[in-house]
């Protein structure tokens, strides 16, 4: 099947305005690899330090040139539900290296937050300023030249982005992510959410609301709905750094161990020593970048990747923009039903074909590029699979014809809309994103008078005075990357889905961030200029009449266009709540972050 002629139009202008930055940027891979960024580089020095702690039969192999060692990097802590399983993986990966004749060892670690823990606290403030802290820990934990090729652990928000940022610096070494798996299923997403709005509107107390989270939120793994870890996963696996079929097997099973362990073989078939030499440069190409897009779009995926994969692309030498993926969300068809998009959540997703089926319906329907560059070879249709332990023996076998569950995961042939799940908005109020997959069709376009806010904690309080039972679109500004780091404001969600359940047309406008949660609630993110660059949305004022457009793409200020042009911006006064370093930190970020639309990165390239 031939690649659909928007899909090919958009790979193609992506490679065109790259072209330098992206030769480049191999040509950077190619020296690394000529240079013998390795152990073999190393003075008898250098090469001790980095062996002291080993076995004699290690010490005795790292000491040779032929064996191969394999770096690992982990965002382990026992903190997080999602990583957590991660203690245990690097004894698996070293015991299956030693297995094949080579050795492991933990190259470092990363930062791991999480946005739920942080939702509304100080800490989320640096939430999105840990990817670019989370690059650089990986390079640092890569530059010790010790390694033919290197695994990847780690599952959440900025995690996954921040490991490969900071792997595709050392683009000459093969890659390979490992997931860890969601958590099974708890709580129903709908029930979930019904309970918070209740909560909103203080007919649950606390305990009833805790007890509720802590059914959602139960186990080790991946919380389950589709928000920006497991677009992660998807993602990864997608783009062909995933061994197929791996991104949501449960934590802590056989088959994720199984799965884990044939990671550790892959990476160490891939590296300069053998015949299937495969960095990671050259997996990320524009048409690899293109798929993640697709699939992004294809599954609803989180809004917070419109600011990742513009990063990640930088970081291969490509340059990727929301016009890019507004364009490919006019043709991709949407083919998932997974919260905050149904109510259904990634086990049942997984369980109806998973990625699998995805694949091989957006390969047959010419939506993906599949003569791609993968760890598993050449050929995106080897992820068309499903794996299983057959025994204790690993098989991966043809994904089915028909989804299992066709409310869940459909296809093409029966997509639940003919277009993606985000959209471009563009007018006198600037640039934006919508995430308009969970959206109904008739909240889609909202005309109203604004409620200006600087800070989520404002609305929460204008709604619970009673303030905002009317027709409104809320601003809430000084949010950006350039503000306050751009925290995620997931928590009016519930206060906003309350107002349109009361059957109010409501709608948010902001430069802060909702999340991969993002909801039913049409919310007009990621504004740039943001208030802080004196952006437009810096000189809105109560009253005004904005309409939100969401089927048409814009964001318009309905009145005198001079008047308002002429208005002179609010100022904010930012105090960041930090402690110690971390604010030092946060001002550090702040000063140095791009805006949203290129990536909201502190990591410049040269």
């Amino acid at each position: 099947m031939s690649v659909h002629p928007s899909i090919q139009a958009v790979t193609e202008r992506i490679a065109a305005r790259s072209a330098q930055s992206r030769r480049e940027y191999l040509d950077l891979v190619e020296a690394q690899r000529q240079q013998s960024v390795h152990r073999t580089a190393l003075s008898c020095g250098n090469l001790a330090h980095g062996f002291a702690a080993c076995s004699s039969s290690e010490k005795a192999m790292l000491s040779g040139s032929t064996a191969l060692n394999l770096g690992i990097v982990t965002s382990y802590n026992d903190m997080l539900s999602a990583h957590q399983p991660y203690g245990s993986y690097p004894e698996i990966i070293k015991s299956t290296a030693r297995s094949v004749g080579a050795t492991a060892q933990v190259a470092g670690g990363v930062p791991a937050m999480c946005d739920g823990v942080t939702q509304g606290q100080p800490g989320m403030d640096l939430s999105l300023f840990s990817r670019d802290v989370i690059a650089m820990s990986t390079a640092i934990a890569l530059s010790h030249n010790m390694f033919d090729a290197a695994v990847y652990l780690g599952v959440c928000d900025k995690i996954v982005p921040g490991l490969l940022i900071g792997a595709l610096s050392f683009g000459h070494l093969p890659a390979v992510f490992v997931p860890a798996g969601p958590m099974t299923s708890g709580l129903s997403n709908d029930e979930k959410a019904r309970i918070r709005q209740l909560s909103s509107e203080g007919k649950v107390d606390r305990q009833q609301l805790l007890d509720a989270e802590a059914k959602s939120y139960h186990a080790p793994g991946t919380c389950t709905f589709y928000g920006t870890a497991n677009s992660n996963q998807m993602l990864m696996e997608i783009m062909g750094l995933h061994i197929p079929g791996s991104s949501f097997v449960n934590a802590n099973t056989p088959l994720r161990d199984a799965l884990t362990r044939e990671a550790t073989r892959r990476a160490l078939s891939l590296t300069a020593s053998g015949k299937n030499f495969t960095p990671i440069g050259h997996i990320i190409d524009e048409r690899a970048i293109v798929n993640s897009i697709v699939g992004l779009l294809a599954t609803g995926g989180s809004t917070n990747h419109t600011m990742h994969i513009v990063a990640i692309a930088q970081a291969a030498g490509l340059n990727v923009t929301w016009e890019d993926m507004s364009d490919l969300s006019e043709v991709v068809p949407l083919l998932t039903r997974v919260y905050p998009n149904g109510s259904a959540d990634v086990n049942h997703f997984h369980a109806a074909g998973g990625m699998g089926f995805l694949i091989r319906e957006l390969i047959d329907g010419g939506f993906l590029h599949e003569d791609v560059k993968t760890i598993w070879g050449t050929g995106l249709k080897s992820y068309a699979v499903e794996a299983k332990l057959v025994g204790d023996e690993l098989v991966f076998e043809p994904t089915p014809a028909a989804s299992r569950n066709p409310k869940v995961l459909a296809p093409v042939s029966e997509a639940f809309a003919p277009n993606g799940g985000l959209k471009l908005l563009a007018g006198n109020i600037g640039k934006s994103v919508i995430k308009v997959s969970a959206v109904k069709p008739e909240n889609r376009v909202v005309e109203a008078p604004v409620r200006v806010f600087h800070a989520q904690e404002e609305l929460q309080k204008a709604f619970k005075d009673g303030e905002l039972e009317r027709d409104v679109i809320a601003v809430v500004r000084f949010q950006g990357p350039r503000s306050i780091g751009m925290p995620e404001l997931h928590k009016l969600t519930p206060v906003l889905g309350v107002l349109q359940d009361r059957g109010f047309k409501v709608a948010l406008l902001t430069d802060g961030r909702m999340s991969g949660a993002s909801g039913k609630v049409p919310a007009a993110i990621h504004i740039t200029p943001e208030a802080s660059d004196g952006g437009a949305i810096s000189r809105i004022r109560d009253g005004d009449l904005i309409k939100l457009d969401a089927n048409e793409g814009t964001l318009t200020f309905l009145g005198d266009d001079d008047e308002f042009n002429s208005r002179v911006p609010a100022t904010h006064d930012l105090r960041p709540q930090h402690y110690g370093t971390g604010r030092e930190l946060f001002a550090r970020c702040r000063s140095l972050v791009s805006s949203a639309d290129q990536g909201a990165s502190i990591l410049g390239r040269s």
